[in-house]
């Protein structure tokens, strides 16, 4: 397989193929994660970042159903979604580092990186959001003619906003062929999903008459057949659906929990939940030297993806305003 296949998605299929895409992909993922937490340690990655440790079979096996023109939104812990869809690994860490070389300029950083010529719409730190961006993106699309889906990532804590509720509404009345995705690692930052969300997320899209699936989050190959079940129903017409993916967050909330040492899931449960990794489940389908391979290939990858992102010019302040139109106006300075 090239360099610039690597990372791609590719729909459908099983075989050892497919299960060496699914692996590289969550190896990917995991790798960047912990490389990314390095950075923040070192003081390349300011701000810090939201770990999707542990989560990773999900973004690989919805995004192992897409095709390369499907669009997707993500979530403040979005680094997942970008990369399975296809994002240069290089530029994204470029990105984290705020370089002018990141897919964004430097400008997006951890919680809003995207990729349109992947068909990443975006991370989003505005919990929800996701859904009315896709939403809109995939129904505007169809208008125009082009056999589109998009997925929709979020998390548990989303599944009360008003905003989210609202695109299952217009998705489902206009038969917008939207997948939502809940990644339910079991905490809203800091509070049980059990505190907080009354019913059951299933039973949010029965409520606007969108067919929902609860999947083993932890098997990437599980996700996959889900997805690509879901995303050939939609694509035939069938309107939006969801998929619960039920997981398990290995890391903090946010990086910045290293230091303050918050203690609000019992050791005994993050051992439970570390017990499943997806990055474990699906390797063990490979043959040790095909594993091997695969995890040497990945090791160079982000060797050469940190290089690329610390040689990177940081942007300039004067062009602080730039960017701010789309026509490519320039935004003149405040006067006093």
């Amino acid at each position: 397989m090239s360099r610039h296949d690597r990372g791609r998605t590719h729909p459908g299929g099983d075989g050892p193929d497919e299960a060496v895409r699914l692996y590289r992909t969550v190896r990917l993922i995991r790798r960047f994660e912990e490389r990314a937490i390095e950075l923040v340690r070192s003081g390349h990655v300011v701000g810090g970042i939201h770990p999707y440790l542990g989560q990773e079979g999900i973004a690989a096996g919805v995004c192992a159903a897409l095709r390369a023109g499907d669009v997707l939104a993500g979530t403040h812990r979005g680094h997942g979604h970008v990369l399975a869809k296809g994002a240069d690994p290089a530029r994204m860490m470029a990105e984290l580092c705020g370089r002018v070389t990141g897919l964004n300029a430097g400008r997006g950083g951890s919680m809003h990186a995207a990729d349109f010529g992947v068909g990443v719409l975006g991370a989003n730190a505005i919990v929800g959001a996701s859904g009315a961006i896709v939403t809109g993106a995939v129904w505007a699309r169809r208008r125009r003619g082009d056999d589109v889906v998009g997925v929709s990532f979020f998390g548990d804590g989303a599944v009360n906003e008003g905003m989210l509720l609202e695109a299952f509404n217009l998705a489902a009345l206009w038969r917008v062929p939207v997948l939502f995705v809940c990644e339910n690692n079991g905490y809203a930052t800091t509070m049980p999903v059990a505190g907080a969300v009354a019913g059951s997320i299933p039973g949010r899209a029965a409520a606007f008459g969108i067919p929902a699936a609860v999947v083993d989050g932890q098997d990437p190959e599980a996700v996959r057949a889900a997805a690509s079940a879901a995303v050939d129903r939609m694509r035939a017409g069938g309107g939006p659906e969801l998929i619960e993916a039920r997981t398990y967050r290995f890391d903090a909330h946010h990086t910045f929990e290293h230091a303050v040492r918050l203690d609000y899931r019992p050791p005994e449960e993050v051992a439970r939940g570390r017990s499943r990794d997806p990055v474990d489940i699906q390797g063990g389908r490979l043959p040790a030297a095909d594993r091997a391979e695969v995890d040497a290939e990945v090791e160079a990858t982000l060797d050469a993806a940190v290089r690329f992102a610390l040689a990177g010019a940081e942007p300039d302040p004067a062009d602080a305003l730039a960017y701010l139109y789309a026509s490519g106006l320039t935004a003149r300075t405040g006067g006093g």
